[in-house]
């Protein structure tokens, strides 16, 4: 006998009135559900009281068992239930506490206060790097190209101007700290 059979067979007995078999039944469901929400929960304590709540649902819903049918389809079918539940409710509260993002463009925008550097106000720092770095800024802050973009102007590939960029950055910060 394997084991959807066995749960089955202490299913028919619960519902016949047999206490320990009832019991039984319980425990072995729990052990067979345990690894199922443990692999989609994250929390142990969640995975418990889930597992609380399926027992209970099963307890309230054993009058439903067709005897005749498999067990663990039964069983697996409202743990799947419950867990959907748990995740809805889960998700929804997240949401519910979740900040909209105009507030955070709103937070950032009468926090953040405007840089006094731009491209106009270094272009004498940019002109004074190496010819293809400083064409490279040009192109990525003044005219607004992707590096994708300033590669297929320049004729290099992407990753070589996100290099040169990177270093470009890295001499300008020096000078300008000074």
């Amino acid at each position: 006998m394997n084991e959807g059979e066995r749960l089955g067979a202490l299913m028919r007995r619960s519902l016949t009135g047999d206490k320990a078999a009832y019991a039984q039944l319980l425990r072995d469901a729990a052990a067979l559900l345990r690894p199922f929400l443990t692999r989609r929960l994250r929390q142990e304590s969640e995975v418990d009281d889930l597992l609380q709540e399926i027992l209970i649902s099963v307890h309230k819903a054993r009058h439903t068992y067709d005897g005749g049918r498999p067990f663990t389809p039964w069983l697996y079918a409202i743990a799947r239930f419950r867990l959907q539940d748990h995740l809805r409710a889960h998700y929804a509260d997240h949401l519910r506490r979740a900040v909209a993002l105009s507030e955070v463009e709103r937070f950032l925008a009468d926090d953040v206060t405007e840089s006094p550097l731009d491209y106009e106000s270094i272009s004498g720092e940019i002109d004074r790097l190496p010819a293809r770095q400083a064409e490279i800024l040009r192109l990525m802050h003044h005219e607004g190209c992707t590096a994708r973009e300033a590669a297929g102007r320049l004729g290099m590939n992407e990753s070589a101007v996100k290099v040169a960029a990177h270093r470009a950055y890295k001499v300008l910060r020096e000078r300008l700290e000074r």
